[in-house]
């Protein structure tokens, strides 16, 4: 079995990625690992060559920032890396610059790619998420953040990623997945505020024009912390390749829980107490096809 890992990044150390930590973070299970380095101003070359593995293939590429609705550069970047996979790999593990396995998963992971090798229906693995928030100390969790995402995928050069490469198709249908128990750590929304402020001017330059980002997320504009909706205090572990830049984190989060509570509507709350006692996600949106 061969297993090739894949991503695509671009200005890693201006928006403070942890790329380096995404990459490491599986690259024990990897043969190989094709990294999509867009056109970057800042030293996010130097970061991918520091890691100084042999399993690392760079493809450099040229992102088309003509591309400002619904994220879709990001899939464009995201199928460059995927194309550029050997033809020999079995399983594909892609992995976002922003994302993290913690190491204890990584046994779960390679267990459940030998086991499904030959098990054709089977076309992709589906992770669960972790979404952290603020900090490193709160998840997220509410009908605000995805549960769970394709993250292994066969070797097939029919798969492309989908909309803003949050999942994939194959031939335009959904792709047959298996639930694995293992999770996507997501470090996205670990900043201070000024950072997400920046965060979200740059982030949205991807989706929207120029009048819809001044009119939404102005030069002004200070991020609140209140679209979280619920966070929950994290009393696990994060990865090993985590600790460093944790131990790093200069801030605290401030946020006042109560109103987090209170501007949930009913709705929103009933969903959710639902979603809490049965572990049933009313109306949730599949990326995906769940194999039982």
């Amino acid at each position: 079995m061969k297993v090739a890992g894949f991503t695509f990044i671009r200005n890693a150390v201006k928006n403070d990625y942890p790329v380096v930590e995404a990459i490491t973070s599986i690259l024990p299970v990897c043969d190989e690992f094709v990294v999509a380095l867009g056109n970057s101003d800042d030293d996010t070359e130097q970061l991918i060559l520091g890691i100084d593995s042999p399993k690392i293939k760079i493809i450099r590429t040229v992102w088309n920032d003509d591309l400002r609705e619904g994220g879709a550069v990001f899939a464009v970047e995201t199928d460059k890396a995927y194309q550029a996979i050997s033809p020999d790999a079995d399983w594909c593990f892609y992995i976002q610059g922003d994302e993290c396995v913690h190491e204890k998963y990584l046994p779960v992971i390679k267990k459940e790619m030998e086991e499904n090798l030959d098990k054709k229906e089977v076309e992709g693995l589906l992770f669960k998420y972790l979404h952290f928030y603020g900090s490193y100390d709160y998840y997220g969790h509410s009908r605000r953040w995805y549960r769970r995402e394709i993250r292994v995928l066969r070797n097939n050069k029919g798969i492309h990623a989908y909309r803003d490469a949050q999942g994939f198709r194959w031939n335009d249908r959904k792709i047959n997945v298996k639930l694995i128990d293992a999770y996507i750590y997501h470090y996205g929304w670990v900043k201070p505020p000024g950072g997400l402020k920046n965060k979200l001017r740059s982030f949205n330059k991807f989706y929207h024009d120029d009048a819809w980002i001044e009119q939404n997320v102005p030069e002004t504009f200070e991020f609140d912390y209140k679209n979280a909706d619920r966070l929950i205090l994290f009393a696990g572990t994060h990865p090993a390749v985590m600790q460093k830049r944790i131990a790093a984190t200069n801030w605290k989060l401030d946020v006042d829980f109560k109103k987090l509570k209170d501007k949930m509507t009913f709705r929103r709350r009933a969903l959710q107490k639902i979603e809490d006692w049965t572990g049933w996600r009313v109306s949730e949106y599949r990326n995906y096809k769940l194999l039982k």
